[in-house]
């Protein structure tokens, strides 16, 4: 079986080729890099819960141990506090805040601890070859050799040399935003909680400064730089920080500076995000960072839509439709985030038009910025694929739940047939699509009992006749969900559709349309069944 060739071991690289062996898909890793990644504490990335939760699941340890979930989040302006938000527990979920030279250690670690994957060390790309049932990359050093795949993923950053040999264009802006940043070791007076303060009311301060905790009382500070700022100096950044922690503190603390840089935010898209057998993802498709939008983090759900897909097509359960589905869906997705933090910009930095839309008041330029830096609202929160080609066609016998169709499933607490607890989420990124049905009282019945009664019987010999591997599950609650409810769910965990009872030709259906089928012809005779 040929392997799919990933080039680019950065966390998206890293985490691509990791989604591929945990479904059975051999990958070549070849990282571009000739150096081992320093440890830089200036460099940190922050995680929405949706792509944390999926690097947990590919094994990523140092997410634990290394990274630092926020107790809550302040919104300052000159003197008054805006707003605070408690995060995590009965709260909203918190980001996940960490190193990333830390997280790329604990991806690496997972790497070789999977057998399927190959990573190869100083695999520096120069000439890309397809072919109709193949594709062949060409590698310079350390020594020359062709590598041989299914496909090839490039996830080799922003100078991607995949994108340039496959001539798709890069087109978009730069610099949009700057930022100077500092790591240090500091009491704060809100242990644990992430600050954005706006306007700050001492002389020389920043039009906007963001503090965000990680482990062990170290915290990483940017300060908005505006436009044609010259070079951030030593002298000048020390004095930021000396300047903003007296302005919190009344007196400037004791601190260890532990790094410090420039953070430089561009706005890019390809254009075209597949091209025969060869793909773009994370940096090398698109570059966004702007408003607290984390790139990282698009460029991990680029992973989850695309290594399924990719499992699909080698299985030859998948279409052509289902590939050119990773760019109708991520590339759409990004292009509306793009908007929206252009939007965003243009209203909160005074930019222009937008005022008479969104109104220039403190406490609503205030939760854009929030929504834009927690993962919420249209800078952040998972995208919904509502028009996607994979969608079924809307029919009578659907029913609505509080997940549009397209949209990612809430993470309730699921059980398996086997009686295995856990939540939906752990059931994701396994290559499965997965089935949910919704059976108040199951919780406190004897597997025994409700595994062969009402509609379980009939309703596991519908998901048996589907025509991709499918996981059959239950739960107690779903919300906006009636009793008996039955929703299909993607491997990503995208709601394909959701039905009231058990319809097999419905079903079957809607789980040929997710591997871009249409094939009817062996769906299920019986189209009568609808038992609630």
């Amino acid at each position: 079986m040929d392997p799919v060739i990933v080039v680019g071991a950065g966390p998206v690289g890293l985490a691509l080729a990791l989604a591929l062996g945990r479904q059975g898909v051999p990958s070549v890793l070849l990282d571009e890099s000739t150096e081992t990644e320093e440890p830089r504490p200036a460099r940190t990335v922050v995680l929405r819960p949706d792509t944390a939760a999926a690097l947990d699941r590919l094994g990523c340890a140092t997410l634990r141990d290394e990274g630092a979930h926020w107790t809550g989040w302040r919104s300052t302006r000159r003197k008054q506090e805006v707003r605070r938000l408690p995060l995590g527990g009965d709260a909203p979920p918190s980001p996940l805040h960490i190193p990333q030279h830390a997280l790329t250690r604990g991806l690496r670690a997972a790497v070789a601890a999977q057998p399927l994957v190959t990573l190869v060390p100083a695999g520096r790309v120069d000439a890309l070859e397809q072919e109709p049932g193949a594709v062949t990359v060409h590698t310079r050093d350390p020594k020359a050799t062709w590598w041989r795949g299914s496909h090839v993923v490039g996830c080799d950053g922003a100078r991607s040399t995949v994108r340039k040999l496959l001539g798709i264009r890069f087109p978009g802006r730069t610099a949009v935003e700057r930022h100077a940043v500092a790591t240090l070791r500091v009491e704060l007076p809100w242990p644990d909680e992430a600050l954005l303060h706006r306007q700050p009311p001492w002389r020389g301060a920043a039009a906007e400064i963001t503090a965000r905790p990680l482990p062990d009382d170290v915290w990483r500070l940017d300060w908005l730089l505006p436009p044609g700022t010259d070079l951030v100096t030593p002298d000048t950044l020390v004095a930021r920080v000396r300047d903003t922690l007296a302005g919190w503190c009344g007196t400037t603390p004791p601190y260890d500076l532990l790094d410090t840089g420039v953070y430089t935010a561009h706005h890019r898209l390809a254009m075209r995000w597949r091209v025969d057998r060869a793909f773009l993802a994370g940096d090398a498709a698109h570059l966004l960072g702007a408003l607290g939008t984390q790139g990282l983090d698009e460029g991990l759900r680029d992973v989850d839509n695309l290594a399924w897909k990719l499992a699909y097509a080698r299985r030859h359960e998948g279409s052509e439709t289902l590939l050119d589905s990773y760019q109708a869906e991520r590339r759409t997705a990004v292009a509306a985030r793009l908007r929206a933090a252009d939007h965003v910009l243009s209203s909160v930095r005074g930019g222009g038009g937008l005022r008479v839309r969104l109104p220039g008041t403190t406490r609503g330029h205030d939760t854009l910025l929030t929504d834009a830096h927690l993962g919420r609202g249209p800078l952040g929160a998972p995208p919904a694929h509502t028009h996607s080609p994979l969608a079924p066609e809307r029919t009578a016998a659907q029913v609505t739940v509080a997940t549009e169709p397209g949209g990612p499933v809430e993470d309730v607490p699921v059980t398996a047939p086997d009686g295995t607890g856990a939540r939906l989420r752990d059931r994701l990124g396994q290559g499965r699509l997965l089935v949910l049905l919704i059976a108040p009282g199951t919780g406190v019945w004897d597997r025994r009992h409700w595994q062969g009664a009402g509609v379980m019987p009939r309703l596991d010999a519908a998901v048996s006749a589907l025509p991709v591997p499918a996981e059959l599950l239950v739960a107690e609650a779903y919300p906006g969900a009636s009793a008996h409810t039955v929703l299909l769910v993607r491997p990503d965990g995208h709601l394909v559709a959701a039905f009231p009872g058990v319809r097999p030709d419905e079903l079957y259906a809607a789980a040929d349309a997710v591997r871009g089928g249409g094939d009817t012809s062996a769906a299920p005779s019986d189209s009568t069944a609808d038992v609630n």
